[in-house]
Formats: C-alpha cells, sequence, structure tokens
C-alpha cells in the first residue's frame, strides 16, 4: 500500500516558513525563491486539507494545527538529517548508538572513557544527546539511556530493562578556603555553612544530615542549581558546600579546586544504570557497549 506522505521539499519548506514564521525568511535559508518556498507549502495545504498558516498584513501565523504539526515534522526531519548523517560518516557500515545521558555523568564520566570503548569496538560510534528524567523510548530514536534513580523511580520507565552501573554515593565537598585552619568539618559545622542544593534532588541535605544523626537543620535553604557540574562550580568557588558524588568531582578533587569537607559519605538506593528498552534486548552493538560499561562501572568500584 503506497504511504500517504507529503513530499520531502514540501515538509522543508513548511519546517522553515513555520520556524521563522515567514516565506521570505525561510527562502532565504533554503537558497529558493519566495514564490517556490509559498507553492510548496500551498501544496502541503493542498495535500493535507487543512490550513496551516494565516496570512496577515505582516506577513503569516501559525495555526493552531500548524504548529502542532509543525513540531512533529521538525522533530521527525532531525531524526531523518542525524540517521543520514550517520549512515554518510560510517559509509553505509551501521554500527552507531544514540544514547540518552544525564548530562554530569556523561561529560565527567563517560566522555572520559569513550576513548577506551572506542579501541576496543573502533566500528561502533556512539552518539550522546542530554536528557535529565525518564521519557519514552517509542517517541524517540535512542537505543539506550544512561539515568541516575533509585529502584522505585525506574519501576516508571515502563517496557525498559535497568543495568546498575554504579552507586551514587555523595559526600560534602567544598572549597579549602572555606575549611581554613580545620582539616574536616564535624556534621554540625557543615550545617552552619550555606548548602548548596541540587534542583532535581530537593531533599539529599535532609537525607545526610539524618544519616549522621542530625535533625532540624535547615536543611532545604541555599542557591539551587541543576547540574552536578554546576554545583562543583559554586561550590569551588567558596559559595557553600555541596554533597556530589566524588566519582563526578574527580579534576576537582585531583587538582584541589575541592576537598572532603567531611568524610561521611551517604550510600542512598541511587545508582548509576544503562537504561535498555525491550524491544532493544539482543542488538549487537548495544550488547557490546553494555558489556564494556558493565566491566567500566566495576573497574571504578575496585
Amino acid at each position: 500500500m503506497r504511504r500517504k506522505i507529503p513530499s520531502t521539499q514540501a515538509l522543508v519548506c513548511f519546517e522553515a516558513t513555520a520556524r521563522h514564521e515567514s516565506f521570505t525568511k525561510a527562502a532565504v535559508e533554503l537558497v529558493l525563491t519566495q514564490s517556490a518556498v509559498h507553492r510548496q507549502v500551498s501544496s502541503l495545504e493542498a495535500f493535507l486539507g487543512v490550513k496551516l498558516f494565516r496570512r496577515t498584513r505582516r506577513g503569516v501565523l501559525l495555526t493552531e494545527a500548524g504548529a502542532n504539526y509543525g513540531r512533529l515534522v521538525a522533530r521527525r526531519l532531525d531524526a531523518v538529517e542525524r540517521d543520514t548523517l550517520a549512515v554518510m560518516s560510517r559509509q553505509g557500515a551501521g554500527g552507531s548508538l544514540e544514547l540518552a545521558a544525564v548530562p554530569s555523568f556523561a561529560t565527567r564520566w563517560l566522555i572520559p572513557r569513550l576513548p577506551e570503548f572506542r579501541r576496543h569496538c573502533p566500528d561502533i560510534v556512539v552518539n550522546i544527546e542530554t536528557r535529565t528524567r525518564p521519557f519514552l523510548f517509542a517517541d524517540s530514536d535512542f537505543d539506550a539511556a544512561l539515568y541516575a534513580g533509585s529502584p522505585a523511580d525506574l519501576t516508571n520507565w515502563a517496557g525498559t530493562v535497568a543495568v546498575p552501573l554504579l552507586p551514587e554515593i555523595v559526600v560534602p565537598v567544598c572549597a579549602p578556603a572555606l575549611l581554613g585552619t580545620r582539616k574536616r568539618l564535624s556534621p554540625a559545622q557543615v550545617a552552619q555553612l550555606p548548602l548548596l542544593q541540587q534542583s532535581t534532588r530537593p531533599y539529599v541535605w535532609r537525607a545526610w544530615f539524618e544519616s549522621v544523626g542530625l535533625r532540624g537543620v535547615r536543611d532545604t535553604d541555599g542557591p539551587r542549581f541543576d547540574l552536578f557540574s554546576m554545583l562543583a562550580m559554586a561550590a569551588s568557588h567558596g559559595m557553600g558546600v555541596a554533597l556530589a558524588p566524588p566519582l563526578l568531582i574527580e579534576g576537582e578533587l585531583a587538582r584541589g579546586e575541592l576537598v572532603v569537607a567531611c568524610q561521611r559519605p551517604y550510600h542512598g538506593e541511587r545508582f548509576f544504570h544503562l537504561v535498555i528498552p525491550e524491544r532493544k534486548a539482543g542488538h549487537p552493538a548495544l550488547e557490546r557497549f553494555r558489556q564494556w560499561i558493565v566491566q567500566a562501572g566495576q573497574q571504578q568500584q575496585r
């Protein structure tokens, strides 16, 4: 059965016009005439039987249907372009993986180790995009995800298998200047300093203070940051004390930009996981990556 799909050129012209809300700017971007872009969009509207734009004296505005369709088309065109570039870069050999990953884990732990993976598997290309929360694999082009969470968090991620890689063990860290002449701080002394917060984990300080036997601390006060990397930067500039996994701040600790303020690590239920959709089970390239990253996690814990 023939697919009911409009021409690619019409979709490209529509996406550019929708993004700019201008036939003129779309034409400049696509190196076409304005009339050519207009014809393509008009043919798409005729194909769909739906008005995508409202013409005004100042130009064009997307209709509600046009705005919705534009978002969908943009994602599909991005995916086609990404797949095309992947095939071109590998000259048809295949063997690429699309990974979603929490940003700090990707930049500070995974990427520094990818050269080792490349030595083991030179025929596999790993592409990474950041995602901070679970998503539907069915609505994405990802082969797997690297995600931090507890087993309870992952039960809500339907149709996936989670492979634990590393426990998320956090310790209080700060700039050396905050310690003064002291080598370490007691938990009570930590409570007197500004507590830097991670916005995705609003109660982690409370869990840490309870683990060391302190209650009643104003543990949710303090500046909030979205990523561990931002938290580490704020702590290294003396803004306060942060709870961070040592495996994500190895560079700052080695350079002396951060020090462990209190040697009382918190072992929660959270792990860094490789999350694989069940439909991808047995995927050859993904299986090789899974074996390698599990081994890398085991080496980290030795």
